[in-house]
């Protein structure tokens, strides 16, 4: 039987998460954005105790679901904007060519 190799996680060394506070209710987590449409949140005990749409939502740290904060994608998408979070890739922003398909509200991950 040959030994396992485990490589280290290393995608934090080029692009560490960055904190970004909801505009709503000041929640705090880190975030990492890998490209427009793909985005990596690490809540903390903190940011879940204040988040208003969580504790809406009937949310518990014993397992109750929760599907993502409108709030806070709406902060990160302005830290974005802002230039507060770098985005990793290097792509640039896609561009929705349709008029008739409106707003997507896509590219935020919870």
């Amino acid at each position: 039987m040959s030994e396992q190799v485990i490589r280290p996680d290393v995608r934090l060394e080029d692009g560490p998460m960055w904190p970004v506070a909801c505009r709503s209710c000041s929640a705090l987590v880190e975030v990492r954005k890998s490209s427009w449409e793909q985005t990596s949140i690490q809540w903390h005990a903190d940011g879940l105790r204040v988040c208003e749409e969580r504790s809406a939502t009937g949310w518990t740290e014993d397992g109750r679901l929760f599907g993502g904060c409108a709030r806070l994608g709406d902060s990160i998408r302005a830290a974005v904007s802002n230039g507060d979070l770098p985005i990793q890739s290097s792509d640039p922003m896609p561009v929705n060519t349709d008029p008739d398909s409106g707003p997507s509200g896509h590219g935020i991950g919870h």
